[in-house]
């Protein structure tokens, strides 16, 4: 399995992500890893002949919360079968007015608040360090801001996505607090993806999909109903998007070296790699 290139291109999201009409599933996958299951089986497909793998993120039943996800199994799971650029998709709340509910903002950095989550393949005897200055591909990023523009899409670039641990909404004072800071959106899983993407080597570009505004605007107080409602309309955008977007993929190029981060990262010689440990980092260390 992790020598043979099902697909280059993963995308991560929502279960009605895939469930577009150019999307043709060729099949399901379900993928081991040495971290335990991933979040579902992975969907593998073309669009416009490009080959695309698709993972819910919090399976397609949504039944994980956002601290339960598998993190370390799904980036695994994507990296053994060959993909090398993921588009994460994922529903934020807006701190800003002008980050108006359906508009998608492209971040170019995250803050991260969560509390315990496994965040690094790193541990057990090999030691690693990658930067996390520019966190992601901003070559993909911005072709995707581009093409969302192009389709009429109300877009924005970059900004700062606050992660938060959830699974609760914010408090008044805590989105307060983040509107002072200067963040711009808030959600409760891309900080977690993020940081093992970059250790996994992978070209990785959130798309953040605005739904609310959060607690802070009087008489628009976030609530479950008004979240999914407003994601049924952004599913349709992101579809579009994805539909334009992924046969630039290629083309994009990178300007951060991201395969290169987690080789030139490492403190642990390789003559002292513990050899259990390193059996389970090879597929990530190469």
């Amino acid at each position: 399995m992790a020598n043979k290139v099902l697909a280059e291109i993963g995308v991560i999201g929502g279960t009605g992500l895939y469930a577009m009409q150019e999307l043709k599933i060729l099949r399901e996958i379900k993928v081991k890893t040495p971290f335990g299951d991933p979040s579902d089986k992975i969907i593998l497909g073309s669009i416009s002949g490009i080959k695309v793998a698709f993972l819910p993120r919090h399976g397609r039943k949504h039944h994980l919360l956002p601290g339960e996800i598998n993190q370390r199994a799904n980036m695994w799971a994507l990296k053994s079968i060959g993909v090398k650029t993921i588009i994460s998709a994922s529903a934020v709340g807006s701190l800003k007015e002008k980050l108006a509910p359906t508009h998608f903002v492209f971040p170019d950095q995250f803050v991260d608040r969560t509390k315990g989550r496994p965040s690094t393949f790193f541990g057990g005897g090999i030691v690693g360090h990658v930067p996390m200055a520019e966190p992601f591909c901003l070559g993909v990023s911005d072709m995707m801001y581009e093409e969302a523009v192009k389709l009429g899409i109300k877009a924005h670039k970059g900004g700062t996505y606050i992660c938060m641990e959830g699974p609760g909404f914010s408090t008044k004072a805590e989105s307060e607090f983040h509107r002072r800071m200067g963040y711009d959106i808030i959600g409760m899983t891309m900080a977690t993806e993020a940081k093992l993407a970059r250790e996994a080597g992978f070209h990785y570009a959130p798309v953040s999909l605005v739904t609310d505004y959060d607690c802070w605007k009087e008489g628009e107080e976030v609530d479950q109903h008004q979240v999914s409602e407003t994601m049924h309309k952004n599913i349709g955008n992101i579809r579009r998007l994805l539909v334009k977007a992924l046969p630039l993929v290629a083309k994009a190029g990178c300007r951060n070296a991201c395969p290169s981060f987690s080789k030139n990262s490492l403190l642990t010689h390789r003559d002292n790699f513990p050899p259990k440990t390193y059996k389970k980092l090879e597929l990530i260390l190469g």
